[in-house]
């Protein structure tokens, strides 16, 4: 496999499992009413950052910006990719032949540094969530939205092998 393929491989696993989150969100929603993550608000993060703006107190109330909601869509699905290739770059071109669950499952976890100590504090939502409305329930909504994620980039490597 070229490199140039296996960074194409990379970005759809990190893509597959984007997806797979985004459904588990949507069937949290659609079952038990659970709101899901605004990415408006996280395109409004970003889009005040070129004003030298990084962390929001009160994100809500912060000034909008324009296609917040296509930046926040598109970061998202940015990070998925640059976490499929962090995950092929870490374990090898091997694992993309030989899909382990383990693989992207300790890369998302180990990545909850992020939103725990980037993302948290710079909405405004303090380290962690610790000033979250119910910090423990923004934790494990993490904590499970990572997982899932692990999961659906191991389920699309698991496709990806078999098709292709």
């Amino acid at each position: 496999m070229s490199s140039r393929d296996i960074a194409i491989r990379a970005v759809l696993i990190g893509v597959g499992g984007t997806v797979v989150l985004d459904l588990y969100a949507w069937l949290l929603h659609r079952i038990f009413g659970m709101p899901a993550t605004n990415w408006g608000l996280v395109g409004r993060w970003i889009g005040l950052m070129p004003r030298g703006h990084f962390v929001q107190p009160q994100l809500g109330k912060a000034d909008r910006v324009p296609g917040e909601l296509a930046i926040g869509w598109v970061f998202h699905y940015l990070i998925g990719a640059g976490y499929g290739l962090l995950l092929v770059a870490i374990w090898g071109a091997d694992w993309l032949q030989r899909p382990t669950v383990a693989a992207p499952m300790t890369l998302a976890l180990a990545l909850l540094v992020l939103p725990y100590f980037a993302m948290m504090p710079g909405m405004g939502m303090g380290m962690a969530a610790s000033r979250a409305p119910k910090p423990n329930v923004a934790r494990l909504k993490s904590v499970a939205g990572h997982s899932v994620f692990g999961i659906g980039m191991y389920l699309t490597a698991l496709l990806a092998t078999h098709t292709g």
